[in-house]
């Protein structure tokens, strides 16, 4: 059996099942996302403070994420201003800076400027972005201009969207990231982008599968520079190029 699996008995104990991590890990968050739907509205409902919020996000936290308030949390890092810090501490280190906002506040990329340079200069390479309702999770790539990256972004408040939601809130998870399913969605999510797509489109396994699908449909034999001018086409026709928008 996977180390990493968890023995669950049955009630009559004559046999057991065996539950993944993952799957316990999402069940668990699934229950804590129908646990907190009712207060997440109520304090929408009254447009609570930023005091209130607080608390139900490091409850978030502690059931639905496995972040102990008293070992992982830290207020360490809060600041008098009208950033609402806490912050993710593991192997004692700051792994992430967290801006809590009011339930209703629209969140953007100017809520984490305060977190932004307190990550820089402790080194983290995360940032939580949350108002209770909406979660945010972005990543700080190296280099002196380090551009915020959206890895995770999930609407607690989009009953629609619930599968999305426990995916997306599953990779935030402290198992997530001990498992380095966090990292690994950071990966794919820089994969899924014009320039890594483009080589992927116009490299040699897609142009062969093209080429040979091309002279079945035409009848055509084949000649020198085929390959490059199908290449050019995948490239300059067929790949959509947009500019990377600004920050804001």
């Amino acid at each position: 059996m996977d180390t990493e699996d968890t023995q669950v008995m049955t009630r009559t104990g004559e046999f057991t099942t065996t539950l993944s991590w993952q799957e316990s890990v999402r069940s668990r968050v699934a229950a804590a996302m129908d646990r907190f739907a009712g207060p997440l509205a109520e304090l929408a409902e009254r447009d609570a403070n930023d005091g209130d919020t607080r608390m139900l996000v490091a409850d978030f936290f502690s059931v639905a994420l496995n972040f102990s308030k008293y070992q992982d949390l830290t207020t360490e890092y809060r600041t008098s201003g009208d950033s609402n810090d806490y912050a993710i501490l593991m192997d004692e280190k700051l792994f992430a800076p967290i801006e809590v906002r009011r339930i209703n506040q629209e969140l953007d990329q100017r809520s984490i400027q305060m977190a932004r340079r307190l990550a820089n200069k402790e080194g983290a390479e995360w940032i939580y972005l949350t108002n209770g309702r909406v979660w945010k999770v972005y990543h700080l790539p190296e280099g002196k201009n380090n551009r915020p990256v959206e890895v995770v972004s999930a609407d607690l408040g989009d009953p629609e969207a619930y599968y999305r939601n426990l995916d997306q809130i599953f990779h935030i998870t402290r198992e997530s990231i001990v498992h380095g399913r966090l990292e690994a969605l950071r990966r794919w999510r820089e994969a899924v982008n014009a320039d890594p797509i483009t080589e992927a489109l116009t490299g040699d396994a897609v142009v062969d599968t093209v080429l040979r699908e091309l002279r079945e449909a035409t009848g055509h034999p084949g000649h020198a520079g085929d390959a490059d001018e199908v290449r050019r086409a995948l490239a300059e026709q067929v790949v959509a190029r947009t500019p990377a928008s600004e920050e804001e």
